[in-house]
């Protein structure tokens, strides 16, 4: 079976890139039983807890990154450079458990996946 990456690359707010990511990993969640998320550049803030995107009229779909244990989906990785580009501490809570690597071990990471899945 491929083994598959979805790659979070933006902000969680002002698009839909996120949700529909997420939607996306629960569906091959359900098909597959080898998905691995990968957060990179701004895609590492869908990460932070705490969001209020009611605020800015937006659908809050953060928490919903809970239920990924439920499809067994816990390889989790989240680029230490771009948490600290964005000054963001490298062991801050976040919304779901992910391995902090650095841009060099997330790329070895990411090369042992068949299919890369941008959102």
């Amino acid at each position: 079976m491929n083994r598959v990456a979805f790659l979070f690359t933006q902000a969680p707010h002002g698009s839909s890139a996120g949700r529909e990511g997420l939607d996306a990993v629960l569906a091959t969640g359900a098909l597959s039983e080898d998905i691995g998320l990968f957060f990179i550049g701004d895609g590492v803030m869908q990460l932070n807890p705490g969001q209020q995107p009611e605020q800015i009229l937006a659908r809050n779909y953060i928490a919903t990154f809970g239920v990924l244990a439920l499809y067994d989906i816990d390889q989790c990785y989240v680029c230490a450079d771009s948490l600290q580009a964005r000054g963001q501490s490298l062991t801050a809570e976040r919304v779901l458990a992910a391995e902090v690597l650095d841009a060099a071990a997330l790329r070895a990471k990411l090369a042992t996946y068949h299919r890369i899945i941008r959102f």
